[in-house]
């Protein structure tokens, strides 16, 4: 058998990037940029992690920010229960721990927001614990390399993974083994287009010698995709404007947007005016709609495709429903609020529109 940790190892002394979390084992810092870079690249995370350890530079000042502040630095990133959890964890360790990260596994993983990986990779990184973490760049090094064919996404595929992972990590310096698998599968053995040619593993890797590359590692399900329309309205009252915190169990928890109409589909805008929604806001007063967006904008999610546009109105009147339904605020103060994405999208090119008209 190869000696796959010698061989890993190795290749991380020579090729790892200089980030910032590989010059401390402060767990604060590795767990903050281990949440940050769940479902996130490198070169998108690393100014939020600059950022938000300006922000935040320990875990008291996370626990007794507020979570709009919190969400505003994440704003963009996307996920945002990860930072929801993070703000609770903060609050639950300087309550509970005296603001002192945990040091034992099975303290780590009832954390909010901190799984398997995350407390594996603390615990490791910062402790020097031997618990084997298993990311998706890890499942697809190990498929790859040894060919396991088990699908990544069944309780007994993860086992297996699981199984093999323990069994290679290095016990006199875990740290350092898991930083290395974790960059591998990050630079060198890509989801696509992987550096083969110049692999240390090229003469054993199994997915190489087998054509199988582009099959490894194997999943059972598919993602079913839901489309979803929002009709946003971009309301101006005496320079003033309306927006609804997201509460709800669904997308942006928390974030803010401006009154929604979502339709099941896409429709005409004189469907929109005339829907419940739309008179549930104004009534059946006669509403002139100054501005509207003609093409949808799409934002694409894990499991949803969101189509966007928005229409512009001018009131000269004030409405009851508004008032009592909606955070009522100043143009100039809008950027205060953390928004989503797709919303800060709408909000930049309106303001440009307002420019040029």
């Amino acid at each position: 058998m190869i000696d796959f940790q010698a061989i890993i190892i190795k290749w991380y002394k020579k090729y790892k990037r200089d980030l910032p979390w590989r010059k401390t084992k402060d767990p604060y810092k590795i767990w903050v940029s281990e949440i940050i870079l769940q479902q996130t690249r490198v070169n998108q995370g690393y100014n939020y992690y600059l950022e938000f350890i300006n922000k935040f530079p320990d875990i008291n000042a996370l626990a007794y920010s507020s979570l709009d502040k919190l969400l505003k630095v994440w704003q963009g990133l996307g996920y945002y229960s990860r930072a929801r959890n993070m703000h609770k964890t903060a609050k639950f360790i300087t309550e509970n721990f005296n603001g002192t990260f945990p040091h034992k596994f099975e303290e780590l993983i009832k954390l909010n927001g901190v799984g398997e990986y995350t407390a594996s990779a603390i615990a490791s990184i910062c402790y020097n614990k031997p618990y084997a973490v298993i990311d998706g760049n890890v499942f697809r090094v190990l498929a790859r390399i040894f060919g396991i064919k088990e699908y990544i996404d069944t309780t007994n595929g993860k086992k297996k993974f699981k199984k093999l992972a323990n069994k290679l990590i290095s016990k006199n310096n875990p740290s350092l083994y898991n930083q290395a698998i974790m960059e591998f599968g990050a630079i060198q053995c890509m989801p696509k287009n992987p550096l083969c040619t110049n692999c240390p593993f090229v003469n054993s890797c199994y997915a190489y010698n087998n054509n199988s590359i582009n099959s490894l590692p194997a999943k059972n399900k598919k993602k079913k995709i839901k489309n979803r329309y929002f009709y946003y309205l971009i309301i101006n009252y005496n320079g003033n404007t309306y927006l609804n915190k997201r509460t709800e169990k669904d997308i942006w928890n928390s974030l803010y947007e401006f009154p929604l109409i979502e339709m099941n589909a896409k429709v005409d805008d004189e469907k929109v005016i005339q829907s419940e929604q739309f008179i549930s806001i104004f009534g059946h007063s006669k509403i002139l709609i100054q501005k509207r967006k003609t093409t949808f904008y799409k934002h694409i999610l894990t499991h949803q495709h969101i189509y966007a546009k928005y229409f512009y109105i001018e009131l000269k009147n004030s409405f009851h429903y508004l008032n009592s339904h909606y955070i009522k605020t100043s143009f100039e103060n809008i950027n205060n609020y953390p928004f989503p994405k797709l919303v800060n999208i709408i909000i930049e090119d309106f303001m440009q529109l307002k420019k040029t008209n």
